[in-house]
């Protein structure tokens, strides 16, 4: 992973306990699993077997990818955040110039990006043409169905 993973106090301490909870639950589960298929006998023609060591091996995986991008994380203090301008952590409201629809939408690391919670990764197209933006600026982003303009009305944390 190249560069700082950025990340809010409580994005951190929750990918953090996703991880806690990997490494003891998640491992027990996954032996135990592996346990019960080989119980079943031959395991060189055991499907159960198979799949559970499958599971496990994705399980070690995410694991990993979790602790490489904690390793990587930088906790970013909202405080001293300039709000005149769109950096990660800002809360942006803006308003589509075409239809006057109002959105708004915190940007931040992908690793916490969920657009039900309205969290966009500034990895994404309307990330990157927010960042550096200021109240009233028009930033066009480039979404499937062409260029869309919308303004800058607000900037918070």
């Amino acid at each position: 992973m190249a560069g700082f993973n950025y990340m809010t106090k409580g994005g951190y301490d929750k990918m953090v306990k996703e991880l806690d909870e990997l490494k003891s639950t998640g491992r027990k589960e996954a032996a135990q699993a592996i346990a019960e298929a080989r119980e079943k006998g031959d395991i060189s023609e055991n499907a159960e077997y198979d799949a559970a060591k499958d599971a496990q091996a994705m399980l070690e995986m995410k694991i990993s990818e979790m602790e490489q991008i904690l390793a990587n994380s930088r906790v970013i203090d909202e405080s001293k955040l300039d709000t005149s301008r769109v950096v990660i952590l800002s809360k942006v409201t803006i308003k589509n110039v075409k239809n006057g629809m109002e959105m708004s939408y915190k940007l931040v690391s992908e690793s916490e990006a969920n657009l039900k919670e309205k969290k966009v990764s500034i990895g994404s197209p309307l990330g990157q043409g927010l960042l550096g933006k200021e109240v009233g600026d028009i930033a066009q982003i480039n979404t499937p169905t062409g260029l869309i303009d919308f303004e800058i009305v607000d900037i918070s944390f």
